[in-house]
């Protein structure tokens, strides 16, 4: 499998209309019992939260893409998941599909402004992540989160793991079932941090970060296990959803009662 070679100093490959797939997924997630909460809206645009809720549940998953607008795998691989409903009956899954929903229509990383959301989750300035902030805030905590990314220099799928007590890690899993699909980054150092067999475990000291992503937000505040996936976007669209698919399947499938 080879990469295109389109990405030239920023992402070249395909867009998706945002504000159709949003509107396709709370249809279908509605015919399978999801409720879905639009926790911000503008003139232009609207964030929207949806939870999947159960009897008993053992655990809760929280699961979050589109916060980059020249990402599509992600918003596409959670509207596949949504489609497919195949969560365990014991899981609870808190699911916000698109935290960047003016940065697609420019097939942009950044929001209409000219802001990278991912590095607002210390002192947010932009609207929509305080929106997600204060959205977050009244969830309850999670016993895992996943964020879904792509990179567009990567030369293959990655994961950075926030794992401090120790528990149970789901990173082997991830890459095993991805590397079925997509190619693995191999690379002993991937953007600038040690990797070992495409696993990225970085400081997860808060102090080293000024502009904290979403991931060390909800570590502080949220979970005490979060993963951040990357599929590599100088592949086909369809590999890369594959790949952001088969990574929360790793999670999910192994919690099926």
């Amino acid at each position: 499998m080879q990469r295109l070679g389109i990405n030239k100093g920023k992402y070249f490959g395909e867009g998706i209309d945002i504000s159709r797939l949003l509107d396709q997924m709370e249809h279908i997630g509605e015919d399978y019992g999801w409720k879905s909460e639009v926790f911000f809206r503008t003139a232009s645009y609207r964030l929207v939260a949806m939870t999947r809720r159960v009897t008993n549940p053992q655990k809760r998953i929280y699961i979050s893409t589109g916060i980059h607008g020249d990402e599509p795998a992600g918003p596409l691989a959670v509207l596949q998941l949504v489609q497919e409903n195949r969560w365990p009956d014991n899981v609870e899954i808190w699911l916000c599909p698109c935290l960047n929903p003016t940065g697609f229509p420019l097939n942009s990383r950044e929001n209409i402004h000219g802001l990278d959301l991912n590095r607002q989750y210390l002192n947010p300035e932009a609207e929509e992540t305080a929106a997600h902030i204060a959205w977050l805030e009244k969830q309850p905590d999670f016993d895992i989160c996943l964020c879904l990314h792509e990179d567009w220099e990567s030369e293959g799928f990655y994961i950075y793991e926030l794992n401090p007590d120790n528990q149970p890690s789901f990173a082997k899993s991830m890459i095993s079932r991805v590397e079925e699909v997509c190619p693995i980054d191999m690379s002993p150092t991937i953007e600038g941090r040690p990797a070992s067999n495409g696993i990225i475990r970085p400081s997860m000291d808060p102090r080293s970060r000024p502009q904290w992503p979403e991931s060390f937000y909800l570590l502080t505040c949220k979970t005490r296990h979060s993963y951040t996936v990357e599929a590599p976007s100088d592949f086909q669209l369809i590999t890369r959803v594959a790949a952001l698919v088969a990574a929360v399947r790793a999670v999910t499938d192994p919690m099926t009662t």
